[in-house]
């Protein structure tokens, strides 16, 4: 069976905003205007994403299947330019108290860690949940290691290997509240010397950014400048 081809942006063949709704013999009355009415969600739909109240939980195939969607840093809004949107300020306000206690302890600016935490969960929007569908509260990715003792959400990830992208199901670390992730996220990086290099990085994102790389702390090979480009971006909302 074919399967359809995908555009960049995850569309099927011509973008649905392109497409007039053609309705023959019914030009207008009631039908017409129903099917105008259900064409116009549709797009909306296709073009913004489904409402964040609407969308289910997925399970881990449902989670594989959209992973295996076209994306960009751009469309996931982890970059870009000017004014953030409301949703990401209301983000960062969220987690500011919390943001500013961690970088105190770090030695980092507060807006540096919250944009870890952006970058990690997609603003928020992409919460670890566990097969009940309960929020994790883990922001920043955090594995459960063997030396986490504490409970774990079995979550859909991408690692690197080499140049390629590989899916895989991982256990992750799961926490009662977003001030827990925080505490532990800080408690990590000051104990590891691994991320030594990380701590006392002040307003430096780039500086910040690399030495979680050089620690290993994703294998995404564009790490740091995802995440210094993020920084950047909140450092100059202020």
């Amino acid at each position: 069976m074919l399967q359809p081809d995908l555009t960049a942006t995850g569309r099927v063949g011509t973008p649905w905003s392109a497409a007039q709704p053609v309705i023959r013999g019914v030009s207008s009355g009631a039908f017409a205007a129903e099917f105008r009415k259900v064409h116009n969600e549709v797009t909306q739909v296709i073009e913004n994403g489904w409402p964040s109240d609407a969308v289910p939980t997925l399970n881990l195939e449902g989670q594989l299947r959209r992973s295996n969607l076209p994306t960009t840093a751009a469309a996931a809004g982890l970059t870009g330019n000017g004014a953030l949107d409301e949703s990401q300020q209301e983000f960062l306000a969220m987690i500011a108290p919390w943001a500013k206690e961690a970088g105190q302890k770090l030695g980092v600016s507060g807006d540096i860690v919250a944009a870890h935490a952006a970058l990690e969960s997609g603003w928020g929007q992409r919460p670890l949940r566990d097969g009940a569908g309960q929020d994790s509260h883990n922001l920043f990715g955090l594995k459960a290691n063997s030396g986490w003792s504490g409970t774990r959400v079995d979550a859909l990830t991408t690692e690197f290997e080499g140049a390629s992208a590989v899916k895989k199901t991982e256990g992750f670390r799961s926490y009662p509240d977003f001030a827990s992730a925080f505490r532990d996220y800080a408690q990590l990086l000051q104990n590891s010397p691994r991320y030594s290099g990380a701590l006392h990085a002040g307003n430096d994102a780039a500086a910040f950014a690399q030495a979680l790389a050089r620690g290993g702390y994703a294998t995404d090979p564009d790490y740091a400048s995802k995440l210094t480009r993020l920084a950047n971006r909140i450092q100059s909302s202020d």
